[in-house]
């Protein structure tokens, strides 16, 4: 019994000193994997949604509006919306090719990608550590700031990135900039540094948007997909079960659609303030407010849902397959 009782205390002993030593290497090994599963779930995000990313952006800027986009009409402010980006999507297949489908991905790679792991590293490290000052309780105020926290950094570090991409998305067939380095200069050269922080207001009521999802979402994934994986009648992926998965999925679409339709109108604002100065050099839109009232008065209350319907569409699927990758490898690294 006494050799028993010492091997047992030896062997104990054993993975406790294995245990300690493995800890700091998992405490950061899971703080470096928010990081790589934010970015990986970002890019495979957005190069399968660019299409309409696209669309999005033209069906919010002036120049359609305009009619630039000619051949083109607006068709109303709900069902129209669809039909317009249905019509748009054609056009640009049939004036500038399938490569029209893609412009401005590059710059959109090179901001969601450290967008996404900027804003997954955050919130995830942010949720540790806010929890640890409510004594240890993760609760809905908990995901409140770390979403907060989150956005406010992501959009700061990355403006100057979508900026890029939001004046090569508005190129026709007349190319004003060759590439992303190309339009960063021009930007520089004719508006300064300012420049490249055209839209920061707007970021920033964007946050809201994002703390909205990630409450939403938190609170739909524990309701979802929080299910046993190991009971003997539960299909299981990888540890994890089915149920758990698709509630994943179903609580990232779901978050990111009330988000959306919550906070879209920043979404117009932000282009708007993104678009390029005319060639008369005075800009038309110069804040928040003046370009909210603007809007309103000239084109009325709908235009501030202009190209809600590809936004939607293009970000609902694309929250949904970064959320699950996401999740994936957190699941599997993590």
């Amino acid at each position: 019994m006494s050799t028993v009782a010492a091997k047992s205390t030896s062997n104990n002993n054993s993975d406790l000193r294995v245990a300690k030593s493995i800890a700091p290497t998992t405490k950061y090994t899971k703080s470096y994997v928010h990081f790589v599963a934010g970015g990986i779930g970002g890019l495979i995000g957005a190069v399968f949604t660019s299409p309409l990313d696209v669309v999005k952006t033209r069906l919010q800027s002036t120049f359609y509006q305009q009619g630039i986009e000619k051949g083109i009409k607006h068709t109303g402010p709900i069902w129209g919306h669809f039909i317009e980006t249905g019509k748009l999507l054609v056009q640009i297949k049939q004036i500038e090719g399938i490569q029209g489908y893609f412009k401005g991905l590059g710059p959109n790679l090179v901001g969601v990608i450290p967008a996404r792991a900027i804003n997954f590293y955050t919130y995830g490290n942010g949720k540790k550590f806010y929890s640890e000052l409510n004594h240890g309780e993760e609760t809905a105020i908990v995901h409140l700031a770390s979403a907060a926290t989150a956005g406010i950094v992501t959009s700061t570090v990355t403006n100057p990135i979508w900026v890029v991409k939001t004046r090569l998305q508005l190129q026709g067939k007349q190319r004003i900039y060759t590439n992303s380095f190309n339009c960063t200069l021009n930007i520089l050269k004719q508006e300064g540094m300012k420049g490249l922080y055209k839209g920061m207001s707007a970021s920033y009521l964007g946050v809201a948007e994002g703390t909205i999802q990630w409450v939403i979402y938190e609170n739909l994934k524990k309701r979802w997909a929080h299910s046993p994986a190991q009971m003997e009648n539960k299909l299981t992926v990888g540890g994890k079960s089915a149920q758990a998965w698709f509630g994943n999925l179903g609580a990232a679409a779901v978050a990111k659609l009330v988000a959306a339709c919550i906070a879209y109108p920043h979404e117009v604002i932000r282009t708007r303030l993104r678009e390029p100065i005319p060639k008369n050099g005075v800009a038309k839109y110069t804040g928040l407010l003046q370009t909210l009232k603007l809007v309103a008065k000239e084109e009325g209350v709908v235009a501030l849902y202009g190209g809600m319907s590809a936004h939607l569409m293009r970000v609902v699927p694309n929250a949904a397959i970064m959320f699950f990758c996401y999740e994936a490898i957190l699941h599997n690294f993590g």
